[in-house]
């Protein structure tokens, strides 16, 4: 055969600016302005800088810049390079994209390393195509691409789960693969878990505080349980895909955190070891590309890299967004069955439609409805994961997502109508026990922020796009309709929700099928209504999330405590630590302050533990400097039981526990919703009516209870008493007497026995009662007892019933008023706030306990014979 004749090397433009006009087959006859300037800016700032983060919105080519820096550094360099996308779907669209719009050729590699083809492999190892694949393909335990020189991570923002995924296993209890290794896991959490919260883990619930419980095993306890632990997960992952992510936590449980809820085991360190996987760290330059890259150091955190050049965003682009969306909230004027109405009759007039939700059964709840209501096909992300072609061509359809922020973009005529429904701010426990159990929701206002902006800008890519994007559920509504949130966000979406809102607010349905209409027929109509968001946008201003600089000095110094604890170097770790803690001084940083006197004391702890001297004093003053540092936090005060800290005292074990409450009455106004007080108040209706008749009195007392922040429960089996409330170590159990005759009613003997055996039984049936102080009480009208009756009152509570409706009047007023202030789980100065206010109304548990206690029913009934 002929010799093949070598390859030529064309010359390569200084910028990769100036290479996008040397591709022929491109679609695009020039850059935007703002893609200029970015590539120039790196090639002048940032060329040959380790890492490095580029900021382009939402919508505004950013695929282009990323792929034509790839392409543009492969041929200058003749580098090996890997564009990483969180997804296949991303994939697979980024490759179309290279080569349908811009006339590059890539290299797409989804799948199983097996399956790649030898003429793709060579590609990218030669350097001859730029490899476009996930994240999972390089972080994994044996990656294909094990040396790349150039690592362009895309959608950045979304990165942690993926990155931090080689090193998290992640056991749930609803899936059937899982079954053996949680409940194993589960058994060996028995004997350092509270039998109410043991009960909570393995799917014993009573109430939304059970549902939404999250909690994390403190350090001296992983260490106490750890060769059980290890041996326990070695047993049962060999056949799962959680082997992989165990091969690399196996011998590291000591720099890891143990994260439990009511469906979740999550072992995984704090901030993802990106340095100790040699594909990424061994690369010459990795490349950020994110909508938002934001302040306080959160990329550094989300990819383990402690210091990240950052180039500006573009000129012009801190007023200016991409496209025009037109929100509905329809739950602040209709009901929920009003609301779904509404969605079908949009998804009728739009043709075309997409359904973000946050879980698979809400996802298959909405293409239930739509395929028995509607007739249409529906569309998951697994049949858009190669193309989405056949559902752009179909005039009606669904596309229906769960779980996803981020991904398939669906510009111009793609898709006019986007629901997001229901989606939570927190993506991983972690998340959630830092928002909700430390206060630390500083810490995530940029990354949830980002998360919102990619869930709402599915459907606006481009300058010219529109779409109508329709907000429910319970939290997302919430936080884009406060005020005092939208502070912080770009302008144009300032603007843009001011007018859904008003749009939205004491409207009828029809109202908002006009509004649609007008905005989906786009003339003349909507111009006014558009020039409205255009003169709001001017007016607005972006408000600097607090304490952002004092969080971006301090990341370097966290990424080194990870390292130190990682590399069993726990006195490097500890002075890591107090240099965090050294920059952590704004009051609002308290929350985040307290889980770093945490962490110093666990490090300090582990290096006493392995021989070095006077750290045990460290440890212990680290944890009492943690529960003093924040207040509104029980969870710091419970650690101390155990390990090298000292016993909490009376008066932290009572504060504790009000704390506890306070913290579930967070997840009930959360449940309850706050966009609007349709819900909050038929709960206060429910209860107001059930405790006036006696009928019903015993299931308002339950709805009391849990509007109070207790766990609260009532069961109708044979010699069962009649409601509880239950809050950490204390626990009310009531005897009912609301039907009774008035004050000539006296109380018998059978029924002072029933109210004196109540504990015993609620001990026996009731988990969450262990080792809580029990105090039965008797609610009645009465005010006699029968002789043989006394002797079984000496310690049952006496509370007259209208006393109680009294107190319980008053109780509600308060929490109403509390509600009016409530934003947030995590709030620490509304929880000061909180616990002030049932403190002060003697609905805190120990307050009315203290109350209750001193009013023995044998000394307030009169005798009789």
């Amino acid at each position: 055969m002929a010799f093949k004749k070598p390859t030529t090397h064309t010359a390569v433009p200084e910028s990769p600016d100036r290479l996008f006009r040397d591709l022929p087959r491109r679609k695009h006859a020039s850059l935007f302005d703002h893609q200029g300037q970015v590539l120039r800016n790196y090639v002048g700032q940032a060329l040959d800088a380790p890492d490095v983060a580029l900021q382009l919105p939402t919508g505004s080519g950013k695929t282009l810049v990323g792929l034509l820096l790839a392409e543009w550094r492969r041929r200058k360099f003749r580098e090996r390079v890997v564009y990483l996308c969180p997804t296949r779907q991303l994939v697979h669209q980024v490759a179309e994209e290279a080569t349908a719009k811009y006339g590059l050729t890539v290299e797409p590699f989804t799948g199983r390393v097996k399956h790649y083809t030898p003429e793709a492999k060579t590609a990218y190892q030669d350097g001859e195509r730029v490899a476009v694949t996930t994240y999972n393909s390089l972080f994994n335990t044996n990656p294909f691409f094990d040396s790349p020189d150039i690592i362009i991570v895309d959608d950045a923002h979304a990165a942690e789960n993926y990155m931090a995924s080689q090193w998290t296993l992640r056991v749930s209890r609803f899936e059937a693969a899982d079954d053996a290794l949680f409940k194993a896991m589960a058994g060996v959490l028995k004997t350092v878990l509270p039998a109410h919260n043991h009960a909570r883990l393995t799917g014993d619930w009573r109430g939304i505080d059970d549902v939404g419980w999250v909690d994390m095993i403190p350090s001296h306890q992983l260490t106490e349980i750890s060769a059980e632990l290890r041996a326990t997960i070695t047993a049962n992952v060999d056949d799962t895909d959680h082997r992989y992510p165990w091969r690399m936590l196996s011998s590291h449980l000591h720099a890891c955190q143990l994260y439990v809820s009511s469906s979740e085991i999550m072992l995984r360190p704090l901030i993802p070891p990106t340095w100790s996987h040699g594909p990424f760290v061994g690369a010459k330059q990795r490349i950020f590309m994110s909508a938002t890259l934001g302040a306080g150091g959160d990329l550094e955190r989300l990819t383990g890299r402690p210091r990240i050049k950052r180039l500006p965003i573009p000129e012009g682009w801190d007023r200016q967004g991409i496209g025009r969306r037109f929100f509905l909230f329809p739950e602040k004027s209709l009901a929920e069955d009003e609301t779904l109405q509404l969605r079908r009759e949009l998804m009728r007039r739009a043709g075309r439609s997409l359904v973000l939700t946050p879980s698979t059964p809400d996802a298959d709840a909405v293409i239930k409805d739509v395929m028995e209501q509607l007739k249409y096909p529906v569309f998951t992300a697994a049949d858009l994961e190669v193309s989405k072609a056949e559902f752009i061509q179909t005039d009606k359809a669904v596309a229906v997502i769960a779980n996803r922020y981020d991904g398939i973009d669906f510009p111009d005529d793609d898709c006019r109508l986007l629901f997001v429904e229901g989606l939570s701010r927190t993506t991983n426990l972690q998340e959630r026990f830092l928002i909700n159990r430390m206060g630390a929701s500083l810490l995530f206002n940029e990354r949830i922020q980002t998360r919102v902006l990619q869930a709402i800008g599915r459907c606006t890519r481009g300058l010219n796009d529109y779409s109508a994007v329709v907000i429910t559920g319970d939290e997302l509504p919430a936080y884009l309709t406060d005020r005092k949130r939208r502070a912080f966000f770009h302008p144009e979406l300032q603007a843009e929700l001011e007018f859904g809102v008003d749009q939205s607010t004491k409207v009828q349905q029809k109202d908002l099928l006009d509004n649609f209409s007008i905005f989906l027929d786009h003339d003349d109509a909507w111009e006014e209504a558009n020039q409205s968001i255009l003169d709001a946008r001017e007016a607005a201003m972006q408000a600097k999330f607090p304490a952002m600089d004092q969080l971006e000095g301090v990341v370097a110094h966290e990424i080194a405590w990870q390292t130190a604890m990682w590399n069993e170097d726990y006195a490097k770790a500890y002075d890591a630590a107090r240099e965090v803690l050294g920059g952590l001084t704004d009051a609002a940083l308290r929350g985040y302050r307290a889980l770093w006197h945490y962490l110093a004391g666990t490090s300090a702890e582990a290096a006493a533990v392995a021989g070095e001297v006077g750290f045990d004093t460290h440890a212990r003053s680290q944890y009492r400097k943690a529960k003093d540092a924040a207040a509104g936090i029980p969870w710091l005060i419970g650690l101390s039981r155990g390990g090298v800290a000292a016993e909490p005292t009376p008066e932290e074990v009572r504060h504790g526990t009000l704390l506890l409450q306070v913290e579930q009455l967070e997840a009930h106004l959360v449940k309850l919703g706050t966009l609007h007080n349709r819900a909050f108040s038929a709960r206060e209706s429910k209860i107001r009516e059930g405790l006036s008749e006696g009928k019903s009195f015993e299931q308002a007392q339950v709805l009391l209870g849990e509007h109070l922040g207790f766990t609260a429960g009532k069961r109708e089996d044979d010699a069962s008493p009649d409601p509880w409330w239950i809050i950490g170590d204390i626990a009310f159990v009531f005897e009912d007497h609301a039907n009774a005759k008035g004050e000539t009613s006296v109380i018998d003997a059978t029924k002072a026995r029933q109210a004196g055996s109540h504990p015993d039984w609620l001990r026996e049936h009731v988990p969450a009662s262990v080792g809580a102080v029990i105090r039965p009480v008797l609610i009645t009208p009465a005010k006699k007892a029968k002789e043989g009756a006394i002797p079984h009152l000496g310690k049952v509570a006496h509370w007259d019933l209208e006393d109680f409706r009294r107190w319980a009047e008053e109780a509600l007023v308060v929490i109403r008023s509390l509600r009016r202030d409530f934003q947030e789980p995590g709030d620490l100065a509304w929880r000061a706030q909180a616990a002030q206010a049932l403190s002060e109304c003697r609905a805190d548990a120990s307050g009315l306990d203290t109350w209750l206690g001193a009013r023995p029913a044998r000394d307030y009934l009169i005798p009789v014979p």
